[in-house]
């Protein structure tokens, strides 16, 4: 087995880790009666997800034929997943079907169905998330040939599921008594234990995203290390200025923060270039959580303030900061400070045009849910908790 499949395999394992990470890192941040719920919407992506993309999602998502919009068809049920580079490129992607719709699920913490998740998870990652994919990296997806640029998933991934998740909550609604009251973090250590694990993950998530053990997978290592920690220190400054304190909660958010932002643009540019990305997003998504308080929308852990803008972040600024000279190999366009000129409107351009087909389809499937089986618990399973209502189990006895 050559080293480039090896790479590639231990990455997809880095990924796979990091969906109990998440789910420790959200499972921390709900209130003691949802805990397990919310752990369990996490670990569902794991079964449901992997079935789907062997079915149907992987070809939906991918293909050669000249079409921009979906895929071929040509790999349903794993038809041609025989050779080996098509088997660690399935295997790979694979991995980012199951956290993409698994990042929503903090947003409706607390109020949401498990049986509408169950059935909302396959059909949104079929119909939302496998298209957007075929646009971002399918051979004739008409984003990949504007040209725009995205790394790893900070459009694809994070900017689609954070947009997702704020047409979900729209239709789902806040929760009973927000934001007068609100469910405080039950357990911070496994927050921290959890943005521990996800930053671990998040180096196969960029690093591997070279798809291959050379010098860009090196660079992209080292790009999303200092991002993280950029915001993290970013993010602790704005909790001091404003609240006078930093705290445990924010520099774990801030972490996450980072990643998102470097995400897209981990492989395109410099080194010094990801500490000004990380660092301002630690400052832009601290500021942007505290706009569901101003428009209203229940966003319970902050999956809007955090993916959908640390995701625009870096996906904007690589239309400045994008450099070929930077990184091994380097054959893309150049952003605005390095000579670059189109980069930054088509940047632009495939932002939103992703959050556009993301938040309709996303809405639509959510009120057409809505409207044949209502997504929303009872008042009274809500009072309860839905670890118990909804999974007859609690997390502490």
């Amino acid at each position: 087995m050559d080293a480039d499949t090896v790479w590639v395999l231990i990455s997809a394992a880095l990924v796979m880790f990091m969906v109990p990470g998440l789910a420790l890192f959200y499972g921390g941040m709900v209130g003691k009666r949802n805990m397990l719920n919310m752990m369990n919407m996490n670990l569902y992506c794991l079964g449901v997800v992997p079935l789907l993309w062997a079915v149907a999602g992987f070809g939906f998502a991918s293909g050669d034929w000249s079409f921009p919009l979906f895929g071929d068809f040509d790999a349903f049920w794993l038809s041609g997943v025989d050779d080996v580079v098509v088997k660690r490129e399935f295997v790979f992607g694979l991995t980012f079907a199951v956290i993409t719709p698994a990042l929503i699920s903090g947003a409706v913490a607390g109020r949401m169905k498990f049986s509408a998740w169950a059935i909302f998870v396959p059909v949104w990652s079929f119909l939302v998330y496998s298209p957007v994919v075929y646009w971002i990296y399918g051979g004739e997806g008409w984003i990949a040939n504007l040209p725009a640029h995205d790394f790893a998933g900070g459009t694809a991934i994070h900017i689609n599921a954070g947009i997702a998740a704020l047409a979900l909550v729209l239709v789902l609604g806040p929760r009973r008594d927000w934001p007068n009251e609100v469910d405080f973090p039950n357990n911070l250590p496994l927050v921290l234990l959890g943005a521990g694990i996800l930053w671990f993950g998040w180096f196969g998530f960029n690093a591997g995203s070279a798809l291959a053990a050379d010098g860009r997978a090196a660079h992209a290592f080292l790009t999303t290390f200092l991002a993280a920690a950029a915001a993290l220190c970013t993010w602790m400054v704005a909790e001091i200025i404003k609240d006078g304190k930093p705290t445990a909660l924010g520099m774990a958010s801030g972490i996450v923060a980072g990643l998102v932002a470097i995400t897209p643009a981990a492989g395109f540019v410099g080194a010094m270039s990801s500490i000004v990305i990380g660092g301002l997003a630690g400052v832009v998504c601290y500021l942007a959580i505290g706009l569901k308080l101003r428009f209203r929308y229940d966003d319970s852990l902050d999956v809007v303030g955090i993916h959908m803008f640390g995701g625009v972040v870096g996906g904007v600024l690589i239309g400045l900061f994008a450099d070929s000279g930077a990184v091994e190999g380097g054959d893309f366009i150049n952003g605005i400070f390095y000579g670059g000129g189109e980069l930054l409107l088509n940047q632009i351009v495939s932002i939103l045009a992703v959050m556009a087909y993301s938040f309709v389809g996303t809405f639509l499937i959510a009120w057409v849910l809505n409207r044949w089986m209502t997504i929303r618990t009872s008042v009274e399973e809500e009072m309860i908790g839905l670890d118990t209502s909804l999974h007859a189990e609690t997390a502490y006895n």
